[in-house]
């Protein structure tokens, strides 16, 4: 095919055979990718460092092929990373050598030249693993500079030394192979909205919060299951440990899983548990509910006690604060299967005083807990997609695993008890002021005089297209009020968000109108419709 139609790709620069001659104009180098057998001449412009963008890579790029040739560089790095510190044991010649290197750098600026572009982005991870580095391509179209600099600026881990100013030029005459990424002209980066965020072969991803010394925050972002680290600094940080099958399935833990609350949301969750092979109980305060679930496979718990007793793990995902607390603090609650070493997920979407109180309880009897409230809907759940906040114990986190997995398409691990909640509250806040504004247009469209179509064409050719606006605009046009997302939730999450702000003295303007409207659409019957039924408090 045609390399125009190629996604980014890991390979790595060659020496081209004898006989091949370079291409007239611009500066390329000769690439080899991974996985795959196809050889390329690279233009300089379109290089980019792989370790910055491998993680953006691996969310563009979902199929096996591009996994395995993931999993070649990686491999590839682990076999030459032995030479390359075997080599650069002499920290003190190390240094000299940069010193030297740097004042030849100040004393010739035509060194710069000779400099690809692959080797001005610099490794996020800065481990100075030698001249084995891996880069990407990118067809940045019109853009004069072959790579930005930005990456050049972001801080190195303590304790770790610089790369020496040797390995960052890149003569053509080097017969060093270099580990780099390639795309071709062609390529839209990031891809749009419309494309398919996943297909047969989910990757998933985990997010850990990581706070140093210093305050800032970064994400480190792997694929399957987790392999925890301490490094010299104290801090924390991931290594990728792939946990898939050949076939691209899960392999579900082994613990009993239990499952309190089948809604909207609970009942896609337990659906995708019980597809991937784990073994689920369920509860449910309407009994009928569970029946589906029993049929495919599910076991049924007659009390919330019960299942936490008989199941080593065990979730909950009900509507509010109220029913939070009561399940766990009621009767025959979950608190009095709490013996040590159970463990309980919250994935209900409340404020973190509540949260932070049902830790406490639950830690109090010696069991082990996490808040991992979602963002999404019911077809987000239905499908897997959804995207899992996470807080409190981080062991509990990684036993989850497999069960985050079968439910969502990422997962953020947020640090202590009540981040999470703050930040799924945050995240709603967000979501539910746009949903009202969206509403607010359209009716406001509609009343001069304007086609709401055409409103909705125009903004899907915008900036603020996505999926979340067209399906919307779309339910709202045909008038499908179906509950996606129950509208008295999001009113729910704008009143704790609006509260959050209250105890920080912020001001949340934005959502505290949103959260006006959404209790006129209330006032007006619409508790029980989707969120976009907002709409209807608009309309006169």
């Amino acid at each position: 095919g045609k390399l125009g139609r190629y996604p980014p790709w890991p390979g790595k620069i060659v020496n081209p055979p004898k006989d091949l001659k370079k291409p007239r104009g611009k500066k390329c180098f000769f690439v080899k990718f991974f996985g795959t057998e196809d050889h390329a001449w690279i233009k300089v412009e379109q290089l980019k460092p792989y370790h910055p963008h491998k993680e953006e890579m691996i969310k563009i790029n979902k199929g096996k092929r591009f996994q395995q040739a993931v999993d070649a560089v990686e491999e590839f790095l682990r076999k030459n990373k032995g030479k390359d510190q075997a080599s650069s044991h002499n920290s003190s010649e190390e240094k000299n050598r940069r010193n030297s290197s740097e004042e030849r750098g100040k004393q010739s600026a035509g060194e710069e030249k000779r400099k690809a572009s692959l080797s001005e982005g610099k490794s996020k991870k800065g481990t100075g693993e030698g001249k084995k580095r891996v880069s990407s391509v990118s067809s940045e179209r019109g853009s004069k500079s072959p790579l930005k600099r930005a990456q050049d600026q972001s801080p190195r881990k303590r304790g770790r030394p610089p790369k020496d100013e040797k390995d960052l030029t890149i003569p053509e005459s080097s017969t060093v192979k270099r580990v780099m990424t390639g795309t071709v002209a062609g390529f839209k980066w990031p891809p749009s909205v419309s494309e398919p965020v996943k297909d047969s072969d989910p990757h998933f991803h985990h997010f850990l919060l990581s706070q140093t010394e210093k305050p800032t925050v970064c994400y480190q972002a792997i694929t399957k299951k987790l392999k925890v680290c301490e490094e010299e600094t104290g801090s924390t940080s991931i290594q990728a440990a792939d946990s898939t099958a050949v076939n691209g399935s899960i392999t579900p833990t082994d613990k009993k899983i239990g499952f309190l609350g089948l809604g909207l949301m609970g009942s896609g969750i337990v659906s995708n548990l019980l597809k991937m092979g784990h073994t689920v109980t369920v509860w449910n305060r309407t009994a009928e509910k569970c029946d589906l679930f029993i049929q495919e496979g599910a076991r049924l718990g007659r009390t919330p006690a019960e299942v936490v007793s008989t199941c080593d793990i065990t979730f909950a995902c009900v509507s509010d604060p109220k029913a939070a607390k009561d399940l766990v603090l009621g009767p025959s609650g979950v608190l009095q299967g709490i013996r040590p070493g159970k463990c309980y997920v919250d994935m209900s979407t409340v404020d973190a005083d509540t949260v932070t109180e049902l830790a406490q309880v639950i830690v109090s009897r010696g069991g082990r807990f996490l808040e991992a409230p979602v963002s999404g809907n019911q077809q987000l759940s239905n499908d897997g997609m959804l995207v899992i906040l996470a807080a409190g114990d981080r062991g509990l986190y990684e036993d989850c695993s497999s069960c985050f997995q079968a439910m969502g398409k990422t997962s953020f691990f947020l640090g202590e008890v009540g981040n999470a909640a703050k930040m799924m509250l945050i995240v709603n806040m967000v979501q539910g002021s746009f949903m009202a504004t969206i509403a607010e247009g359209l009716t406001l469209a509609q009343v001069t005089g304007q086609s709401q179509q055409t409103l909705l064409d125009i903004l899907n050719q915008g900036q603020l297209a996505s999926i979340f606006l067209d399906q919307k605009c779309q339910n709202i046009l045909q008038g499908n009020f179906k509950p996606d997302f129950y509208l008295k939730y999001i009113q729910k999450d704008l009143r704790l968000a609006i509260a959050l702000g209250d105890s920080v003295n912020h001001p949340t303007p934005m959502a505290a109108a949103a959260n006006e409207v959404y209790k006129r659409a209330k006032a007006l019957d619409q508790s029980d419709n989707d969120m976009s039924a907002v709409y209807r408090a608009y309309i006169h």
